[in-house]
């Protein structure tokens, strides 16, 4: 039950920060491109690796894995967002967006949980 409980939490904050985050993204580049989705789904694999990597060490606790790994990024990253907004573009005949925005989402998240568990592993 408590696990659930900090699940709960993170995942409240992660709601609250992709939407912050895509709304900032939206004032700064506009809406012909899904920025927001990007954003948040490469920074959150970035922690994602960052989480993995701390909890493959024993550094952090269950609760704290299930709050950030499961609740705060969960709620901050938008695969399922990331799916509509490309079927969206296919659908508008944006085929080239389209694709760079699932090329971008693919490869840089990849490489961000990478990143995330290098930075980890490497200050061991």
């Amino acid at each position: 039950m408590t696990n659930l409980l900090f699940v709960a939490l993170g995942g409240s904050i992660g709601a609250v920060l992709r939407y912050l985050m895509s709304i900032i993204m939206l004032q700064l580049f506009g809406s012909s491109f899904p920025f927001g989705t990007l954003l948040v789904n490469v920074l959150g694999s970035f922690f994602m690796g960052v989480v993995y990597a701390l909890g493959q060490m024993s550094h952090l606790s269950p609760e704290l894995k299930a709050m950030v790994g499961v609740g705060l990024l969960g709620a901050l990253t938008t695969f399922s967002t990331f799916s509509n907004e490309t079927l969206l573009l296919m659908q508008q005949g944006c085929w080239f967006k389209a694709l760079i925005n699932v090329l971008l989402n693919v490869s840089l998240c990849i490489f961000m949980v990478y990143l995330g568990q290098q930075l980890v592993f490497s200050r061991v």
